[in-house]
């Protein structure tokens, strides 16, 4: 079998069969395959695409390239991925609350890039906090605690890795048959029984129209359960940021106060219930989604969920004390800068993309994966869709290095919002769900 010979007949609109593309991966993972001819092959999925059988086949190829967890857990080992956006730190509350309801959650998480977030950005700000443990840690700090948030280690899905890099550079990141490939090999490498996914739309969204969410919810959502893992999705808006604060140290701040039920933001609150509803129905620790959703707000009203993320983070090489006193810990701007309105007038419309790229120029994100991060900057205090303003209502708080930078953001800001002498009709928050 020759990889050319592979490139060609997807390149002519062929359907390849499992062998075929587990040869490509395999030539992938060893580097037997060319650089040169990674780059042909994606560009002909890229403009012929796959078909379900096709998708399946290929990210079970990129599971199996590296270590595939396996556990031996008296519950079910569950997961939730996000295609992400600006404010959204659900996985730190999502997790722990999964774990109190009695899921195991092994939840491997990604770095910013562009105006979006990372999970695991968020936890770099805790000190000490291992983000990419060895498996012996994984494997215990689950079984002890019942989640752990990490990072993707070199043995799991290695083939992706050199693939993503690849696909960067030509062009070829946005096919929704290799981003699938790529979201769920990582998923399906840590041995998972039950997913549930956050596909996003809106202005802040990767997929910013719904039609295209819905076609990448469909994929992964079929792939998924193509490949054994119990899968569904809820499409969620993102026309403004899901948190009120955007940036690492202030979204860590925002979950701590979530968790202990000091300041709760009723959109985010929305999301993660939900989204845990659906699993725990999903998984059999719930009888369906409305009692799903019950158990998720009781997790978080006796503050067991909080009791575990506690626990987590000190399993993980973090303070012991970190919930009673993450303030001290986590790392503050020296420049704090209010950005009022200035105008009278609801807000009708927030470029979410272009409050999370304010926060990137800031420091608090990545244009280039090699980006270093100041966890500290950010925005807080997000004023969102439908608020009528006065001239001296705040649009945000500026968290910054210097003042210069500051005055930047405002900039930023102030080109994201839209207002009108009348309100818009709201947004559903929970726009449909992918089964």
């Amino acid at each position: 079998m020759l990889p050319q010979e592979i490139i060609a007949a997807k390149r002519d609109g062929g359907t390849l069969d499992a062998e075929q593309i587990r040869f490509m991966v395999e030539g992938l993972t060893e580097e037997s395959v060319s650089e040169g001819q990674v780059a042909a092959f994606a560009m002909a999925v890229y403009f012929q695409g796959m078909n379900t059988d096709e998708r399946v086949a290929l990210t079970l190829a990129m599971r199996d390239s590296g270590t595939v967890l396996d556990w031996d857990l008296p519950g079910p080992v569950v997961d939730k991925h996000s295609t992400g956006g600006v404010g959204d730190n659900v996985s730190l509350m999502l997790a722990p609350a999964l774990a109190a309801c009695g899921a195991y959650v092994p939840m491997i998480s990604g770095r910013g890039l562009g105006h979006t977030g990372g999970t695991l950005d968020k936890f770099d700000a805790i000190p000490g906090y291992t983000t990419q443990p060895d498996a012996e840690t994984l494997r215990r700090v689950v079984a002890d605690v019942g989640c752990a948030i990490i990072g993707q280690t070199p043995d799991i899905a290695p083939a992706d890795k050199r693939f993503y890099g690849i696909r960067d550079v030509t062009a070829t990141v946005e096919s929704i048959d290799l981003i699938t490939a790529s979201i769920l090999s990582k998923k399906l490498a840590a041995g998972l029984g039950g997913l549930i996914l956050d596909v996003k739309c809106g202005t802040g969204a990767f997929m910013s129209s719904l039609d295209d969410a819905r076609g990448l919810a469909r994929a992964l959502v079929d792939v998924a359960n193509g490949a054994g893992c119990a899968t569904r999705a809820l499409i969620t808006d993102m026309n403004e940021p899901l948190a009120t604060s955007a940036g690492n140290a202030l979204e860590m701040t925002n979950a701590v106060r979530f968790l202990r039920g000091d300041a709760v933001d009723g959109r985010l609150w929305d999301v993660t219930v939900a989204l845990g509803a659906e699993l725990l129905a999903q998984c059999g620790l719930a009888s369906g989604v409305a009692e799903g959703a019950t158990r998720m707000r009781d997790a978080f009203h006796t503050g067991s969920a909080a009791e575990v993320f506690g626990r987590m983070v000190a399993a993980l090489g973090g303070p012991a004390d970190f919930m009673d006193r993450s303030d001290s810990y986590l790392p503050r701007a020296p420049i704090v800068h209010e950005v009022t309105a200035n105008t009278v007038g609801f807000v009708t419309g927030i470029d979410t993309r272009g409050l999370g790229f304010a926060v990137v120029e800031l420091g608090g994100g990545r244009r280039r994966a090699s980006d270093a991060i100041d966890y500290a900057v950010g925005l807080e205090h997000t004023t969102g869709l439908g608020l009528m303003v006065e001239p001296d209502t705040p649009l945000a708080l500026v968290h910054a290095a210097t003042t210069e930078a500051a005055h930047a953001a405002e900039a930023r800001i102030r080109a994201a919002y839209t207002f009108s002498d009348r309100p818009e009709p709201e947004h559903p928050l929970i726009v449909e769900t992918v089964s």
